[in-house]
């Protein structure tokens, strides 16, 4: 096989991302069932920067629908409870550096996996530190160390410094999976239903 890099490029606050979850996860499975030497990094997008603004009535209007959009098309759970439990921002980099920090650690998957199973199933806010640190906190990181980095300044420039390369990746938006091969970056289709025509696309691309 040829030297490649399969990039899985996300946001942990991104409910297509929520979506797409068992399918990416069917894929990573396939992979490295006959790629197992295929590296698969995972590269923040960073869909809305920090705010402390409440959320507009027509962007929430417009997430619900796309949540109901997602849950009617796939099945995805999702918990509509949010809504009317918390006080909505436009702010999903706070949940990127949580997942930044996490890599540090070993734990991004975990930390990604903890971010979406709050906000889509328990109705609790990633956009809230406190919410933050409670998972990090459970996942066995420190919660002292992980609230001084969620605010620190070398967090925010890495974080800044991995969604402007990640930009100049050929995305569709997030999720978005891009095959580094000898150098060509190539746009995988995604199927949110069926992770074969991803896998064969990958395939045809790295035995060639």
């Amino acid at each position: 096989m040829n030297l490649a890099i399969l990039y899985y490029v996300y946001d942990p606050m991104c409910s297509w991302c929520w979506g797409y979850r068992p399918a990416w996860s069917a894929l990573q499975t396939q992979l490295a069932q006959v790629y197992p030497e295929l590296k698969v990094e995972y590269r923040l997008g960073g869909l809305a920067p920090d705010t402390d603004e409440p959320m507009a009535n027509d962007m929430q209007e417009l997430l619900k629908q796309t949540w109901s959009k997602i849950s009617q098309q796939l099945g995805t759970e999702f918990n509509f409870d949010f809504w009317q439990q918390n006080e909505p921002r436009r702010s999903t980099y706070p949940a990127c550096r949580a997942t930044l920090i996490a890599r540090e650690q070993g734990l991004e998957k975990e930390m990604l996996l903890a971010i979406q199973q709050a906000y889509y199933l328990e109705a609790k806010n990633p956009s809230d530190d406190r919410t933050l640190i409670e998972l990090a906190s459970n996942l066995g990181i420190s919660a002292e160390l992980f609230a001084k980095a969620l605010t620190s300044e070398v967090v925010e420039a890495n974080l800044l410094e991995e969604i402007n390369r990640t930009r100049h990746l050929p995305l569709q938006g997030f999720p978005s999976l891009v095959l580094l091969v000898n150098g060509e970056l190539y746009l995988i289709d995604i199927d949110y239903t069926d992770a074969s025509k991803s896998f064969e696309q990958i395939s045809h691309l790295v035995s060639n």
